[in-house]
């Protein structure tokens, strides 16, 4: 007799497994606990297998049929998007699940408005994003569980695709009382021994560092921070300064102080704002769509962080 179970209860199962809990699970799908403890159940009852260990103080922990039952599921819901998206290249409309990741350091300026435009746009699209450190976006996009991803062109390997948006030079991100806050222009010579505030990321970091060594400068880090507004919040309370390049909107750290942003001066390589994915022959609506978008958005100088604002 063969099995009777939805995509939606697999679903609910798959959340329970990531969350650890229904309750966590729940608020994440938007779904009331009932219905998905309930899915969880169904699924138990019609395969004949246990998919968790219940725990009252704990929440609920994977099986050890559980966890094989979890990568197959994983693997069914990915076939029955690849099926949305295939209805949609034959009746050539946009649709279906678009998984689109982000690098962490510009995620929360660039990301957001741009899937909400685009999802307006093509209402039957359902954008997944994630925000990642470089590393993590290679990874993923090897792995098929990214389908395209906003990121700089850092070492990027042969095996995947980057189409280029926008060059964005560095610049020198200072608290308003630096000594150099006051300079039109610096050279990484300016820099020489005082304090800085390293962006250390994957790639990231190594990209910033590479300014000094071909100056033959060694850099004076005083701190280091794998977050974006952690960095800017350091330097303006005055422990460095720092080098970035995608533009904030406002010359305000996280914490409200005044931050002062001076261009880099030098042969200094810019880093290029892309999308990248892995190489392909096969191109779907959606991903095509999503790619236009987004260099509409770059043409139309609608996309925030890339071009130089007037300081307060």
């Amino acid at each position: 007799m063969p099995f009777r179970y939805t995509l939606r209860q697999l679903e609910y199962f798959v959340a329970v497994g990531k969350a650890g809990s229904i309750a966590a699970a729940s608020d994440k799908l938007n779904v009331s606990s009932p219905s998905i403890s309930a899915a969880i159940t169904q699924l138990e009852v019609e395969f004949g297998v246990s998919l968790f260990v219940r725990e009252h103080a704990r929440g609920l922990s994977l099986t050890k049929a559980g966890h094989k039952f979890m990568e197959r599921t994983e693997f069914v819901l990915r076939e029955a998007e690849l099926l949305a998206t295939l209805a949609g290249d034959i009746t050539g409309k946009v649709q279906g699940v678009l998984s689109v990741g982000c690098l962490v350091t510009f995620a929360q300026i660039i990301l957001p408005g741009l899937r909400r435009e685009f999802e307006d746009i093509y209402p039957e699209v359902r954008i997944e994003q994630r925000e990642l450190n470089q590393a993590e976006i290679f990874s993923q996009l090897r792995r098929a569980e990214l389908d395209i991803a906003l990121t700089y062109d850092l070492d990027i390997p042969a095996d995947l695709n980057f189409r280029p948006l926008h060059a964005l030079p560095p610049y020198v991100v200072l608290g308003q009382d630096h000594p150099l806050a006051d300079r039109s222009e610096l050279a990484i010579s300016d820099l020489q021994d005082n304090p800085m505030v390293l962006l250390d990321l994957p790639f990231s970091g190594e990209y910033f560092l590479s300014f000094f060594r071909e100056a033959n400068i060694k850099p004076n880090i005083a701190e280091r921070t794998a977050d974006m507004s952690v960095m800017r919040s350091l330097v303006a309370n005055g422990f460095g300064f720092s080098i970035a390049n995608i533009r904030p909107i406002n010359a305000l750290s996280p914490d409200g102080k005044k931050l002062i942003f001076v261009p880099l001066a030098g042969d200094l390589r810019p880093m290029k704002l892309g999308l990248l994915s892995a190489r392909s022959e096969n191109e779907t609506n959606t991903k095509k769509a999503f790619v236009e978008h987004c260099e509409q958005a770059v043409t139309s100088g609608t996309l925030p962080g890339l071009y130089a604002e007037a300081q307060d």
